[in-house]
């Protein structure tokens, strides 16, 4: 009997050993990507490029005429941290400004289309910031929206500042999304009205428990319980904690819900938890058939420009008549 137990305590160490190392390589696999930053900057304006062609034409012309200016501030953690910003295309008739989060492993350059869309478009003032670890952003390691997430709210205030209207909306895409949904269960400034998100995960436990299943054919115990511990004493978060879904829970402001049906990296059903955890103020979803992860625009660019415009006129109805 004896034999067995120390038999037994012996496995248990092994596993432990084993499941904290596996925890530190999905830790450093899942927060710490390369290339990042700077070093990534060439291939996310050919991404930019790819999803709409003359991006990079665009931005490099209004950088041209003073149009386009960078910022840098203090953001979480003190970290540098980069944006872009420009008045919308007729500056005295600005219907508000928008800010826009780019996804993981991307930065500013990559959602020009969603930039352009605002800016020449729907004439709003548009602002783009790197999150951490990102474009030209100092940080440590991707945060997956949770951090992130103080560091749009001060960019919020930025923009409030340069542009000084009382009209604020945020789009996210994947990551971006995440970082979108976590940001609407804070308290926030009366100019910030509403929300669009695009493709975000629930929360980061269950993007990586599916990362994990579709990648490496793993369950989550007890790799993911590991990761979330190293991810925790290096970082100050945990996965779970890191969740879109709960926030969402805690917002009353009004929020368009995007993703496509194909979407195999952020599940589809994702979308749902988040769309069912929200049941205070106003909410729509728009499901584009046939998009995979954070295609939707690309699918079918008309039919997203004209519900993203709808929800933004639906949210200013609201405020005229007293609904918000």
């Amino acid at each position: 009997m004896k034999r067995l137990f120390k038999l037994a305590a012996i496995a248990l160490v092994a596993l432990s050993l084993n499941s904290c190392l596996a925890g530190k390589y999905m830790c450093n696999y899942a927060l710490l990507p390369t290339p990042h930053g700077v070093d990534d900057i060439e291939r996310t304006r050919h991404k930019a490029d790819s999803l709409l062609p003359g991006s990079t034409a665009w931005y490099d012309s209004l950088k041209t005429l003073g149009i386009l200016k960078d910022i840098n501030i203090t953001g979480y953690h003190d970290k540098k941290i980069h944006a872009v910003y420009a008045p919308a295309a007729k500056p005295e008739e600005a219907n508000g400004t928008a800010i826009v989060v780019h996804g993981y492993t991307d930065n500013h350059y990559v959602f020009l289309y969603l930039v352009r869309m605002y800016r020449d478009e729907f004439n709003y003032n548009v602002m783009v910031p790197d999150l951490q670890y990102h474009g030209y952003s100092e940080g440590d390691a991707a945060q997956m929206g949770w951090f992130d997430r103080f560091d749009v709210e001060k960019w919020a205030e930025e923009a409030h500042k340069i542009f000084n209207d009382d009209f604020m909306v945020v789009h996210g895409v994947s990551m971006g999304a995440a970082t979108t949904m976590m940001m609407s269960g804070d308290p926030l400034p009366d100019y910030v009205k509403c929300f669009v998100e695009d493709c975000g995960y629930s929360s980061a436990w269950d993007q990586f428990a599916h990362n994990l299943k579709q990648q490496f054919h793993l369950p989550p115990f007890p790799i993911l319980n590991s990761a979330s511990i190293v991810c925790k004493n290096r970082y100050g978060w945990g996965f779970k904690e890191a969740s879109s879904a709960k926030q969402v829970a805690k917002s009353t402001q009004p929020m368009l819900f995007i993703h496509g049906d194909a979407d195999d990296f952020v599940p589809f059903e994702q979308m749902w938890t988040n769309y069912n955890a929200k049941t205070m103020g106003y909410k729509e979803y728009y499901i584009c058939e046939g998009a995979v992860h954070a295609n939707s625009f690309a699918k079918d660019p008309e039919t997203y420009k004209a519900r993203v415009l709808n929800f933004l006129k639906t949210v200013h109805n609201m405020i005229e008549v007293g609904n918000l």
